[in-house]
């Protein structure tokens, strides 16, 4: 499965999409881990309800991202469409947020890894997971 979402990202049907949807991806990864250290280390939240906002902001920044540039062909419009979009999409990533946070806890409560490397691994592992959906269901591909 991951030798496939490799080769479909150099080419294949889906391959700008797919090149498209791990850009954004990287981007909202980038600025997720900056919000969960100034919550964490900032703020003084626990690190899992620091990793709980923090994914929750970025879900809807990744929406706004992905609705505009990656499913462009199917994006999003008009007020009711773009609001369900968000909705769908926040089911979407809402279902992943148990596997990410779950990823995050194992591996820093079993592994003894920082919390900041394993939140890395926990959003690459929900990533696929996101994608397939989101392509699916929130923007019916």
């Amino acid at each position: 499965m991951l030798r496939s979402f490799l080769r479909n990202l150099h080419s294949g049907p889906l391959a700008l999409q797919l090149r498209r949807f791990v850009a954004v991806g990287a981007v909202t990864a980038g600025i997720q881990m900056v919000l969960l250290w100034l919550f964490v280390d900032v703020a003084g939240l626990f690190y899992l309800l620091g990793a709980l906002f923090s994914i929750e902001i970025t879900i809807v920044l990744s929406y706004v991202l992905n609705n505009a540039w990656t499913f462009e062909a199917t994006q999003n419009t008009g007020t009711a469409e773009y609001l369900y979009g968000l909705l769908k999409t926040n089911v979407v990533r809402g279902t992943a947020i148990p596997i990410q946070l779950a990823v995050l806890y194992l591996l820093v409560e079993s592994l003894s890894i920082l919390y900041l490397a394993a939140n890395a691994v926990a959003i690459f592992v929900s990533g696929i997971y996101r994608y397939v959906l989101d392509a699916k269901w929130t923007w019916g591909q």
